[in-house]
């Protein structure tokens, strides 16, 4: 099993919760993390752990992700591509969900709100943007076309959120061109990535986002996911493949693969069903979720697992399981099992539709809404789409 390296906390909770990586199931706690002035004989080779830290380190920022329709907060790592422009890489799965995030540079300690330029969630890449941030330092890029296996490198990361000083985990290349499947324990969602670098470096969660870097101190990937079946693997994005990502997100040329900044959100949550039919699209969701029914008419502060009690009598449309809190569904006076049946003049047949249509806008359109509510009332109002978590 190999599993995406962001942690995540839960903030209501005060308590650190972390993806594990556990390499063919057995526990991992007996792995030593070997500081940067200890080189691992037969693996560093040639490599001065403590030269390449000191090149790359200045670069090297931790990445929180404010993920306000869960309550939690993901902690990863990035790296400064631009100083200038203060372009930051990470992995589209340290931000996934989140509404806002905060970057910190190691080397100053302060902290800075980041602009999420946009992200490719099929590759697992996002750029982020620092304004007005002077001091920045860039980290030299490498050529990971020329990686060869046995090649020494340094994975540097936030392990487990802590901040702070980055941790290392010396090794070598032990694969090229390897396609991974890796799932992120919290969300449930599984990737398929391609191209990727194989390291026996021990990356761990927290290090997602983090650079790898080769002898001469330059990144020659991002460090993403780690795990394996018999033997423990890290794996890395090649960066020449992560920066020709990310100059598209940054000349704003979005695709069928590329966001540009964060999408537009309507604030209610609908079930994982094609049904066009509200009361079939209940009855997936508890047999998919095994939640109990919920008769709650007030807004969340977070996630829900249960349908309503009561769905509107509508033939077709998007069954609403829930509304955030503070969104514009919520001011809208939308609850659960009301059903939307129209946005922006275009009809809503099934859950998946309304996500379709709200994706043609970006936040801060206005949109006409219609929805029926569990009495039959007939509904209509003119909502203000507000930027929803980044995909």
């Amino acid at each position: 099993m190999i599993y995406l390296v962001v942690a995540v906390a839960a903030a209501t909770a005060g308590v650190g919760t972390t993806i594990a990586v556990r390499p063919g199931g057995a526990s991992d706690l007996g792995i030593t993390r070997i500081p940067a002035a200890a080189a691992a004989a037969g693996q560093a080779g040639a490599m001065n752990d403590d030269t390449v830290y000191d090149k790359v380190e200045p670069g090297v920022v931790d990445v929180d992700g404010n993920l306000q329709y869960l309550q939690e907060t993901a902690e990863g790592t990035g790296f400064v591509i631009d100083a200038a422009a203060g372009l930051v890489l990470t992995n589209n799965h340290v931000i996934d969900g989140a509404t806002s995030v905060t970057v910190t540079p190691v080397a100053s300690g302060k902290s800075y709100q980041a602009k999420i330029l946009g992200y490719d969630q099929a590759d697992d890449v996002a750029l982020l943007q620092l304004h007005g941030v002077t001091g920045l330092n860039g980290v030299a890029i490498g050529d990971s076309s020329r990686v060869t296996v046995g090649a020494p490198v340094l994975a540097i990361g936030n392990e487990a959120g802590q901040g702070g000083p980055p941790t290392v985990a010396p090794g070598v290349i032990s694969g090229l061109d390897r396609t991974i499947e890796a799932s992120d324990q919290t969300s449930g969602r599984t990737e398929t990535l391609y191209g990727m670098l194989q390291t026996n470096a021990n990356i761990r969660p927290g290090d997602s986002g983090g650079p790898l870097a080769n002898a001469a101190g330059q990144v020659i990937g991002i460090d993403t996911a780690a795990g394996g079946s018999t033997v423990y693997s890290g794996y890395a994005i090649p960066i020449n493949q992560a920066l020709s990502i990310s100059s598209q997100i940054a000349a704003g040329h979005s695709s069928s693969g590329i966001q540009i900044g964060l999408p537009a959100s309507l604030g209610v949550l609908v079930p994982d069903s094609s049904s066009t039919d509200p009361r079939r699209q209940a009855s997936q969701e508890r047999q998919q979720t095994g939640s109990a029914i919920s008769s709650s008419r007030s807004c969340l502060t977070g996630d829900a697992n249960a349908t309503p009690a009561s769905i509107a009598p509508a033939r077709s449309g998007a069954l609403v399981d829930g509304v955030i809190c503070g969104t514009p569904a919520a001011s809208a006076g939308i609850f659960a099992g009301d059903v939307i049946t129209s946005i922006g003049g275009h009809a809503i047949t099934t859950p998946g539709s309304l996500t379709a249509i709200i994706d043609r806008y970006r936040p801060g359109s206005q949109a006409p809404l219609d929805w029926v509510s569990p009495d039959g009332g007939q509904h209509a109002a003119l909502v203000t789409l507000e930027a929803g978590p980044a995909q």
